[in-house]
């Protein structure tokens, strides 16, 4: 995946939100208390329902766009969009 987007990106909200799998689900699921216990069974029931979602890609590159920190988003988890962001940011760093 490569992460080149930047804050001036343009998203057609109507599009990838429209086609969302998790559009008829419980925004609960994508936003769990915690990141043990009955969290973990929460994140990994969020992350089931973006692997089967065609808005997957936009949703993490809108996410990561952002700075999304909290909850499940295309896919990922707070940490894992952490380190996809600070790997995203040296590129650009070194890049500069």
């Amino acid at each position: 995946m490569a992460l080149m987007w930047n804050r001036t990106v343009e998203w057609d909200a109507e599009d990838w939100r429209r086609s969302a799998a998790c559009r008829n689900t419980a925004p609960d699921l994508f936003f769990p208390i915690g990141t043990t216990g009955p969290a973990l069974e929460q994140i990994e029931a969020a992350k089931r329902v973006c692997r089967a979602c065609p808005a997957q890609e936009p949703c993490l590159d809108f996410a990561l766009a952002t700075n999304q920190e909290s909850g499940v988003w295309g896919g990922t988890s707070e940490e894992e969009r952490r380190k996809l962001r600070k790997a995203w940011l040296a590129a650009r760093r070194r890049a500069s």
